[in-house]
């Protein structure tokens, strides 16, 4: 990844960041989508750098309370976690939309022939 804007660029200086030569690491397309979700809301003004942050640092201070590893195989777990929590305070969405949309994906993913591509049924979207 070239951090081309300011966010890239910040996002590349948190602590924990799983980076290799190109930019960050993904393990799952998942992971990927998450971090671009999350560096677009910023971008488009819904809530500051600071706010990730903080969301962020929580959300792996409560998986270490809870017991984490902590070895860097759960950190777009904590990504995700802080995303889920900024957009429902922001209330972009809320925690049952949340639910019900992963509800669907579970629901998909186990009705889906292993290789073929995940979709959710016409009218989940």
């Amino acid at each position: 990844m070239t951090a081309t804007t300011p966010t890239a660029r910040k996002a590349l200086e948190l602590p924990g960041l799983p980076l290799g030569n190109e930019g960050p690491v993904f393990r799952e397309p998942w992971e990927a989508q998450a971090f671009a979700l999350a560096l677009k809301l910023h971008e488009d003004g819904y809530y500051t750098w600071s706010e990730w942050a903080h969301a962020l640092s929580t959300a792996i201070d409560q998986a270490q309370d809870d017991g984490d590893c902590d070895d860097g195989s759960t950190y777009y777990s904590h990504w995700l976690a802080a995303l889920e929590s900024l957009v429902t305070a922001k209330k972009l969405s809320s925690s049952t939309e949340l639910a019900t949309r992963k509800d669907e994906w579970d629901r998909a993913v186990r009705n889906t022939p292993h290789g073929q591509p995940i979709e959710l049924e016409a009218g989940q979207r």
